[in-house]
């Protein structure tokens, strides 16, 4: 039995929504993978998607992000896709950073916006 591979959800309050519309234009694709997001972002795909499994981690200020970086130097941690707003000022814009640090050490794919996002998940239905 093949194991599939993980994929973590994250988005920026204000991308929140964009999250949710990519996750239904997208909904096959991400069906192939165990999906982790963070608290909330992870409640507005499963509303939006309610046949998709999410695991909802914690809100992205409140640890989320730490729990998915140590997901990624686990390697529990295929692919991230982080829906990121570059014009709001982020009181834990450390953690931010620290992801992402993380998912480059580690080599995984990274999407930081929507075009890039669907630029992978196109690749992953080849």
């Amino acid at each position: 039995m093949s194991v599939k591979p993980c994929i973590a959800l994250i988005a920026h309050d204000q991308k929140k929504d964009d999250m949710a519309d990519f996750a239904r234009h997208h909904q096959a694709a991400l069906s192939r993978f165990r999906i982790v997001a963070t608290g909330t972002t992870g409640g507005r795909v499963q509303d939006a998607c309610p046949e998709l499994k999410v695991t909802r981690l914690k809100s992205g200020p409140l640890g989320g992000d730490q729990q998915i970086g140590a997901m990624i130097a686990t390697g529990e941690v295929d692919m991230l896709i982080f829906f990121i707003d570059p014009l709001s000022a982020l009181p834990h814009d450390v953690d931010v950073k620290a992801l992402t640090r993380l998912a480059t050490v580690y080599d995984i794919p990274m999407a930081l916006n929507r075009a890039t996002a669907e630029k992978l998940i196109d690749f992953q239905k080849d």
